[in-house]
């Protein structure tokens, strides 16, 4: 039992932080426990000489408490065992002995095949979390995907022509404003009070007339071409307005 005291009073001697699989020491922290009596940035600049930044320590930023009671952040360095170990050695003093005779037990007890496999299998586990996560949301994006039929087949199966207001609804559009949009992407332009394509798209295959029967105030039925758009055209719409970051209701992400 007293062993046991023993090693749980070590183990309280100086904190001990783990990162990327390697332990470390708060070169403050081991410069109060040696109570040394130069200042800090005094003994780092005699001692650190010998040691390499980013192989045996890194420099780091710590918040040190205020006498009205606030924090300021101060400069610390994170030191691996073994440098710590070296610098307790460096400062030849009793507190030295015992701070690495600390750290001694400590790197023992860090490379006990035991504790290894321990560490294995935790980085195994958060792994296995991690990947299960990552496939929980890639299943959601999937179902996600699967919900929102592309427009493009709906194009498809719909083969025949369709009059503006059934394709400005699909953009969640009247039709007065959907043809609008389309004069302004340079698609259709109006003339005599009726909208007609672009020359670029004429004779191309994208819009095709059907007489439309309707009767006057004076109760004479009569008739008038009416624009339609092919399967070709709705796929022109499509391409263009997309590239113009409109899109049909069916692929906006913003509507569920």
């Amino acid at each position: 039992m007293k062993e046991l005291k023993g090693k749980r009073k070590m183990q309280e001697l100086i904190r001990i932080t783990v990162q990327n699989d390697q332990q470390l020491v708060s070169a403050r922290d081991l410069y109060k426990g040696l109570e040394l009596k130069i200042r800090f940035s005094l003994w780092v600049s005699k001692n650190f000489d010998d040691f390499e930044e980013g192989v045996d320590f890194m420099s780091v930023s710590t918040d040190t408490d205020m006498p009205n009671g606030g924090t300021k952040p101060i400069k610390d360095y994170a030191l691996t065992i073994d440098m710590a170990k070296q610098l307790c050695l460096m400062s030849r003093t009793e507190k030295g002995k015992q701070y690495r005779k600390y750290l001694i037990e400590v790197e023992r007890k860090w490379n006990d095949p035991q504790e290894i496999v321990k560490r294995g299998y935790a980085i195994l586990q958060n792994e296995n979390t991690q990947l299960k996560l990552e496939n929980k949301n890639l299943t959601i994006q999937l179902e996600e995907s699967n919900k929102k039929a592309s427009y493009l087949d709906v194009i498809l199966g719909a083969p025949d022509a369709l009059a503006i207001t059934q394709i400005a609804a699909d953009y969640g559009y009247n039709a007065k404003d959907f043809n609008k949009l389309l004069h302004k992407a340079r698609i259709q332009h109006k003339v005599n009070g009726q909208w007609i394509l672009y020359k670029v798209y004429m004779g191309q295959g994208y819009v095709t007339t059907k007489p439309f029967t309707f009767v006057d105030h004076k109760g004479i039925t009569r008739s008038r071409p009416s624009t339609y758009w092919t399967q070709k055209g709705r796929k022109l719409i499509y391409d263009i307005l997309k590239d113009n970051d409109v899109l049909p209701l069916i692929e906006r992400s913003d509507i569920e």
